[in-house]
């Protein structure tokens, strides 16, 4: 018996590419706007996070390679000793900036940045409450806190208050809720929870921003788009999604991140955001800024093809650019992700759980033109006289 006894009996992937029906880690090449290259043909990716359809933009890129040849590859060290560069404190500087927020700290990515701040201002005799579908990184910073963990049915502002009331009146809690949930597309009810955490002075309020962030209210976020921004104690957001890079960072009044700045182990123990990425990501801002119309282009587009789908018959959701469509089991999702792909050339997104139920996660960007919206609307039609129970979902 060993730890590896687990990996040993794991089989499901090995039979998925026995049966040529292996769906994850596909090699993508040469993305141009909304499509890739795969198997040696061009195809649609309706997959991606590319929000904005700025990872392609020759002006990010052009900031990364201007980034490498000034600065290197790497910073090859923490920021907190000699891995920071001015562009890390401009990116930060403009962030908090754009955001309307005191003030900003870029961590390495999104994953550390949930975990550097939560493990940090959390710990034995806190609480920390989330909604019940929070992204993987919030649960495992919970856990690793050493603070309570609580976590309520999804977007119930009645169960978070419930919550809230059974905590020790006297511990410090930590609510925590995404801004817009990455595989269900919808939005947290800002306004309500954060009602429901005022009643509490020992309560904050952390909401990760990182499929809202560049796509509402012209870029700056969901609680800006549902008029509470000013009342939100921790804003996470990433830049590997509308800002066409990778990385992270945490928006908070300043003695906040100044105590992060020194004391997050995220922080501290990790080499710092690449130069090239942290010059793409503060490229993307500064197009973010100057061009709002793409913000509203990719909630247009989003917003037709939810339109299309439902027409037909499917189950779809969200209210941002992630449009899931439910399939309702693992061999329906896996069949209908080979049958747009074979047949259509369209590449769907994230196929299977961890979401709370079976989907295609298909998400749009602004490089999507209404070409691209007929023809996913198309081979969708064609999939539902394929696997008619899915028309039947809703």
């Amino acid at each position: 018996m060993s730890i590896f006894d687990k990996a040993y009996a794991f089989d499901a992937a090995e039979l998925a590419r026995r049966a040529n029906t292996y769906p994850y880690y596909p090699q993508l090449d040469h993305p141009e706007g909304a499509t890739v290259v795969f198997e040696e043909r061009r195809r649609l990716n309706i997959g991606s996070n590319n929000y904005l359809g700025l990872a392609t933009d020759r002006r990010v890129k052009q900031a990364a390679i201007d980034a490498v040849n000034r600065f290197g590859t790497s910073v090859s060290g923490a920021r907190v000793g000699l891995g920071n560069t001015p562009l890390h404190d401009e990116l930060e500087a403009e962030l908090a900036d754009f955001l309307n927020m005191p003030a900003a700290l870029v961590f390495g990515n999104g994953f550390d940045t949930n975990l550097g701040v939560i493990v940090t201002l959390c710990g034995p005799g806190d609480y920390v409450v989330l909604d019940e579908l929070a992204h993987r990184s919030i649960v495992d910073a919970a856990k690793f806190s050493g603070a309570e963990l609580r976590r309520f049915k999804h977007n119930d502002v009645a169960a978070l208050r419930a919550k809230l009331e059974a905590c020790p009146r006297d511990a410090d809690k930590l609510v925590v809720v995404d801004g817009v949930y990455s595989m269900d597309g919808d939005l947290a009810p800002l306004p309500d929870i954060i009602e429901i955490c005022r009643l509490d002075p020992r309560v904050k309020l952390m909401v990760d921003d990182a499929h809202g962030a560049g796509v509402f209210a012209d870029g700056r976020g969901t609680a800006a788009h549902l008029g509470v921004a000013d009342e939100v104690d921790l804003l996470m957001v990433t830049f590997s999604k509308s800002f066409a890079s990778r990385g992270g960072a945490i928006l908070a009044e300043a003695s906040v991140v100044d105590y992060l700045k020194h004391t997050a182990a995220a922080m501290l123990f990790t080499v710092a955001l690449s130069p090239a990425d942290t010059a793409a990501a503060l490229a993307a801002l500064r197009i973010v800024r100057a061009e709002p119309w793409l913000c509203q282009s990719v909630l247009a587009t989003s917003s037709r093809v939810r339109e299309g789908l439902f027409d037909l018959g499917f189950a779809v959701g969200g209210e941002s650019p992630i449009v899931p469509v439910l399939t309702g089991d693992q061999s329906t999702t896996v069949s209908a992700y080979w049958e747009l792909l074979r047949h259509h050339d369209i590449l769907a997104g994230i196929i299977a759980p961890p979401a709370a139920s079976y989907r295609l996660r298909t998400s749009y960007s602004a490089a999507n033109s209404a070409a691209d919206v007929e023809r996913v609307v198309e081979a969708f039609g064609g999939l539902g006289q394929r696997f008619p129970h899915l028309r039947a979902k809703r």
